[in-house]
C-alpha cells in the first residue's frame, strides 16, 4: 500500500481478537464493503463476538440507522477463523484488538509479519502502548501504525491514527483515509504515553475515583457533572466501568510509570480491582449492571 487512495481498494481485512474492541472493529469494516475474518484462540470466543455483532447490527436496524438488507449484508462478509496464519494469508489489512500486553502483542506482531504479504497494512488499536515498542519485533516497522477505536466501535466517531518512529508518511495518509472509509474521523497524534484520548480520559477518570475515595460526591453525581456541565455523553466513572476496572488500572500504571505520580491509580481502583469488581462485565463496579 504505497498511497492514500489504495484505501479504497482494501477488500480483505482480519481482526485479531473477538472481545468487545475487536468485534466492533470488525463490525464497521464489515459495512464499509471488506471480507472480513474475526479471529480469535477459541470458538468460543469468536462466537461471542459474532453474537455481539449480530446484537449491534439488529439495534441499528431498530433504530432505523441500518436496513435489514445492509445488516444481512455486513454479515455475509464476515467469516470467523481460529488459525492466525491462515487468517492473515491473504489479508490487505491486519487490524489487532488483543489484550494490553506489550509481549504479547510483540509476538502477535513477529508471527502477523510471517504470514501477511508484503504490502499488508499492519495496525494496532492499543489504547496506551507504545507503537514503537510493539514494531521492535518486525522486520518492516514502517508499515505498523496504531489505529485507536472508542467503544463502542460502530458508534463512535473518532479514531487515533498513532505514528510510530519508523511508520512511513504513505501508510500514515493511508490509515487516515482508511479511517474516513469506515465512518470515523481520524486524528493523528505521535507515539506518546497513553496518545492523546487515553492520556485525558484517564486522566479525568483518575480524578473522578479521588472524588468518591474522598466523599465530595456519588459517582452518579460525579458523572452527571459531565454530562451536563460539560456534555460529555457520558461520564468518566460509567465509561471506566464500561471499559473494565482492571483495564483502566493497567493503563494507569503504565502512564504512572512513564509520566510520573498524577497518574497514580487511586486505593479505590485497587481495591476494586482486587474485589472483582470490574464494572459491566463482572456486574458490578461503580454501578451496579
Amino acid at each position: 500500500m504505497s498511497d492514500s487512495s489504495s484505501a479504497q481498494s482494501i477488500s480483505r481485512a482480519v481482526v485479531l481478537g473477538a472481545g468487545t474492541m475487536g468485534n466492533g472493529i470488525a463490525q464497521v469494516c464489515a459495512q464499509a464493503g471488506m471480507q472480513v475474518v474475526l479471529f480469535d484462540i477459541n470458538e468460543q470466543a469468536v462466537a461471542a463476538g459474532m453474537a455481539n455483532i449480530e446484537r449491534m447490527l439488529s439495534k441499528a436496524v431498530e433504530k432505523g440507522k441500518a436496513s435489514l438488507d445492509e445488516t444481512k449484508a455486513a454479515l455475509a462478509l464476515i467469516s470467523t477463523s481460529t488459525d492466525l496464519a491462515a487468517s492473515c494469508a491473504d489479508a490487505q489489512l491486519v487490524v489487532e484488538a488483543i489484550p494490553e500486553k506489550l509481549e504479547l502483542k510483540q509476538s502477535v506482531m513477529a508471527q502477523i509479519e510471517d504470514a501477511v504479504n508484503n504490502d499488508c497494512l499492519i495496525a494496532s488499536n492499543t489504547s496506551s502502548l507504545s507503537i514503537s515498542k510493539i514494531a521492535s519485533s518486525m522486520c518492516c516497522p514502517q508499515r505498523f501504525i496504531g489505529m485507536h477505536f472508542f467503544n463502542p466501535v460502530p458508534l463512535m466517531a473518532l479514531l487515533e491514527v498513532v505514528v510510530g518512529e519508523q511508520t512511513s508518511e504513505a501508510n500514515i495518509e493511508l490509515a487516515v483515509e482508511l479511517s474516513k472509509r469506515l465512518g470515523k474521523e481520524p486524528i493523528v497524534v505521535q507515539d506518546a504515553p497513553g496518545f492523546a484520548s487515553s492520556r485525558l480520559g484517564v486522566c479525568i477518570g483518575l480524578e473522578a475515583m479521588r472524588m468518591v475515595e474522598a466523599g465530595v460526591a456519588s459517582a452518579a453525581d460525579i458523572d452527571k457533572a459531565m454530562e451536563l456541565g460539560y456534555r460529555h455523553p457520558m461520564g468518566p466513572l460509567r465509561l471506566t466501568d464500561l471499559v473494565g476496572l482492571d483495564v483502566r488500572l493497567g493503563i494507569a500504571e503504565y502512564l504512572c510509570e512513564k509520566l510520573g505520580d498524577r497518574f497514580a491509580p487511586p486505593q479505590l481502583l485497587r481495591d476494586m480491582v482486587a474485589e472483582g469488581k470490574l464494572g459491566k462485565k463482572s456486574g458490578e463496579g461503580f454501578y451496579k449492571w
